[in-house]
């Protein structure tokens, strides 16, 4: 499968895919130190979006993450 392609068959797709369907709290840490908390509403090849506790929406490059976890502490 070409590079350019959404491969559906990574854990770490699969993993954001469950994350999107459970409607989980998840939590970014970016590689700049910022940290962004809320529910994945999509995501593709490049991006993934993020709604906050503000309802508002953010996208961010999936190369900019450092780390993503479930948050069970926290209800969006």
């Amino acid at each position: 499968m070409p590079a350019t392609e959404f491969d559906t068959t990574l854990p770490s797709i699969r993993q954001l895919q469950n994350w999107i369907k459970q409607k989980a709290t998840v939590e970014f840490k970016l590689m700049t130190g910022d940290v962004i908390v809320g529910k994945v509403f999509w995501q593709d090849i490049n991006c993934v979006s993020i709604v906050d506790a503000n309802n508002e929406q953010i996208s961010v490059w999936k190369m900019a993450i450092a780390y993503m976890k479930v948050r069970s502490d926290t209800v969006v």
